[in-house]
């Protein structure tokens, strides 16, 4: 669980705007998004927390070119604290919620949410967000569902992509852009969209997902 998949999808989809100079990766594992969003937004600094250990993605940014702009901490999303408010926040979080635990506990704690449930992960989100800050995630399809029952009436869905491997496969996995939720803002409208990754042929990869990822894969 070194480089995944949904990491490298979330950290080539997120959306960013010119004006996020702040951004913050929630589970930031070895660095790579926080690594990519560097790569993406050259004029901001860039936070990763994660309560596993932060060595590996100290090492990866200190031979990178973006590693004077990342810092990393070794701390619960819930325990972090910020002079600043974040732009941007990601997450590849934790999402088995009530699946059976791997005998394995590391791998137990990264896919399961063990030490960070939904709704701390709303709160925290919340609490460390600029007010008009925007939050990217991506989860499986199922657990998309859940996240966003929790985050009812506290986070607001701007944007979604269903991720799907071929044209003939139903999504395995779900990119989310929220915002604050408003009372006294109209409901805002979601825009949603289909992502295929491969064309069904062996190892051929579709033209959207290329363009998408071509910055952070070499074979692209």
């Amino acid at each position: 669980m070194k480089v995944g998949t949904d990491g490298v999808l979330l950290g080539a989809w997120a959306p960013l705007r010119e004006s996020d100079r702040s951004i913050l990766d929630i589970g930031t594992g070895t660095g790579v998004i926080a690594l990519m969003m560097a790569q993406r937004a050259p004029k901001s600094e860039i936070v990763g927390v994660d309560p596993f250990g932060v060595e590996e993605a100290r090492e990866n940014a200190d031979h990178s070119p973006w590693g004077d702009r990342i810092r990393f901490f070794q701390t619960t999303v819930q325990e972090f604290e910020s002079d600043r408010k974040f732009d941007l926040i990601v997450s590849n979080p934790p999402f088995f919620v009530d699946s059976l635990k791997c005998p394995d506990a590391g791998r137990t704690e990264a896919r399961h949410t063990v030490s960070l449930p939904f709704g701390d992960l709303c709160r925290s989100v919340l609490r460390l967000m600029a007010h008009d800050g925007h939050f990217a995630v991506i989860l499986p399809v199922g657990e998309s569902e859940k996240f966003r029952r929790e985050a009812l009436l506290k986070l607001s869905l701007v944007r979604s992509v269903d991720v799907h491997t071929t044209p003939r496969r139903a999504a395995k996995r779900r990119l989310m852009e929220f915002v604050r939720y408003d009372e006294e803002q109209p409901v805002p409208q979601i825009l949603h969209e289909d992502l295929y990754m491969g064309t069904g042929e062996h190892e051929q990869y579709t033209e959207e997902y290329k363009r998408l990822t071509r910055d952070f894969y070499l074979k692209f």
